[in-house]
């Protein structure tokens, strides 16, 4: 029988669920649900001074906003739980005391200033940083003085010098020289253990099979290997993301671009099954032809030898171009339930069929939905100081006013204000006042909208009705006496 496919997503909530970890957390998703696998949420918070719970359900609520949902989380502690790291501390404390009694780790009583200037002596030299190995060696008389000062120590793992090798199922066949990094800290002086240590104890004690994050991780995993070789855990496979990267090819980052799922994209009116399609395609790449995917589909094409090695780019103009095409593919109901649920109880969703009315009109111009409440604001309110921009460009004050008269006269005595018969009827006035039609539709617009970037007159005069639209164009024709 075929082991189960256990794979995990292990956020430290120190800040909001951002772009990369999203992209993590959906790949590894996808890679689990295509195996009928289990999907596991672990939170990495020893970090007590920068962990928040508000970060906490920042990522819980991004993810599920998403449409990630996991088979064991944070909220119970059945199988492998608890499945936050800072309930499990004796675990880690039973195997580093292990690793310590078996002399595969020692106890390291330098002080920060100490490894400070070895690291700064490495940088000068142009070495590789590593740890010189000093309290290796050091005798038990020592040991005894220092710990009668009362010095903490930190535990560090031994490492032999050996090549770790092991094979990525994104990248391939890898090999790092452990002599490049050297004995590293497992358990710190304040008594917390390390993320490489506590990831490699939380992986065997979880039955994780597979590591599924990002290539800033890559250097952590030769160390987690010698780590479980040591406690003789079965080592999972592991997979590496590329970066993702500014189209520019500077590194994203967290300070100068938008990144948080929730902040940045949620509350800014991008679609989840827009955000889903946008994240699976910086850096997976399907043989099919297909412009939008269902999770459900993702879940049928996804595999990780699709996944590329080189970096990804996040493009910002992408995205918005993804979303307007989302939404202009979506029934209008369907744009009135999401738009409705973003913006919640507000002036524009209490009467449905006039917000029906007014987003028919600017569906085709939507990018987001936090687009609409300027988009629609006209059909609510009447406009206000457009003088400046009423005049059409190569026409004349004087013209508009004519413009805006004689199509008054007109519109006044039509019956039939649906859209085809004000088309005509405009162009009509146009021709018979020697105007072109530009200075005659534009004028209207302006003065039924207060915009210079708006939908169609004849669209927005048969929207607002007659009554309402005489009365914007007899305001327009009073401003400009």
């Amino acid at each position: 029988m075929n082991e189960e496919i256990r794979v995990r997503f292990a956020p430290s909530p120190t800040g909001p669920l951002h772009l990369g970890n999203a992209r993590t957390a959906l790949f590894s998703w996808l890679f689990t649900r295509s195996k009928s696998g289990k999907f596991i949420l672990r939170i990495e918070d020893t970090d007590k001074e920068r962990s928040k719970d508000e970060f906490l359900m920042d990522i819980t609520d991004g993810l599920s906003w998403l449409g990630l949902d996991w088979d064991e989380g944070p909220e119970r502690k059945e199988p492998y739980g608890p499945y936050l790291q800072s309930q499990r501390l004796a675990l880690y404390k039973k195997y580093a005391d292990e690793l310590f009694k078996n002399s595969m780790a020692y106890r390291c009583y330098c002080a920060p200033e100490d490894l400070e200037k070895e690291r700064q002596g490495h940088m000068t030299r142009k070495e590789p940083s590593r740890y010189s190995g000093r309290c290796q060696k050091l005798t038990s008389e020592q040991i005894t003085q220092y710990e009668k000062e009362g010095r903490k120590f930190s535990l560090r793992f031994k490492v032999k010098s050996q090549k770790v090798k092991f094979k990525d199922l994104i990248r391939g066949p890898m090999e790092f020289d452990s002599a490049l990094f050297g004995d590293f800290v497992i358990m710190r002086s304040d008594g917390l253990p390390t993320f490489m240590f506590a990831g490699a104890v939380d992986d065997f004690l979880m039955k994780i099979t597979h590591v599924i994050r990002g290539e800033d991780h890559l250097s952590n995993t030769p160390r987690q290997i010698l780590l479980s070789e040591a406690l003789n855990f079965p080592t999972p496979e592991y997979s590496h993301l590329p970066l993702i990267l500014n189209p520019d090819r500077s590194k994203l980052s967290k300070r100068k671009n938008p990144t948080s799922i929730n902040q940045d994209f949620r509350r800014k009116g991008y679609l989840p099954e827009v955000m889903i399609n946008f994240l699976v395609l910086m850096g997976w790449s399907s043989k099919a032809e297909q412009e939008f995917w269902t999770l459900e589909e993702l879940i049928t094409e996804f595999d990780l030898t699709d996944v590329g090695k080189s970096p990804a780019v996040f493009d910002a103009d992408k995205l918005d171009f993804l979303n307007g095409y989302y939404i202009r593919q979506l029934s209008l109901g369907n744009l009135a339930k999401v738009t409705s649920e973003f913006l919640g109880v507000s002036k524009f969703t209490q009467d449905r069929d006039k917000f029906l009315t007014a987003l028919s009109l600017v569906q085709e111009r939507l990018k987001k939905l936090s687009d609409v409440p300027e988009q629609i604001e006209f059909f609510y309110q009447r406009p206000k100081g457009y003088e400046k921009i009423i005049v059409s460009e190569g026409s004349t004050l004087e013209k508009t006013k004519l413009a805006l008269k004689e199509a008054y006269a007109y519109l006044s005595k039509e019956d039939d204000f649906g859209r085809d018969s004000l088309e005509q009827l405009l162009r009509a006035v146009a021709q018979k006042n020697g105007l072109k039609a530009g200075e005659v539709l534009w004028p209207i617009r302006v003065a039924l909208t207060g915009k210079d970037a708006s939908p169609g007159t004849f669209e927005i005069l048969a929207a607002l009705g007659k009554k309402e639209s005489l009365e914007r164009i007899k305001s327009a024709i009073d401003v400009l006496k």
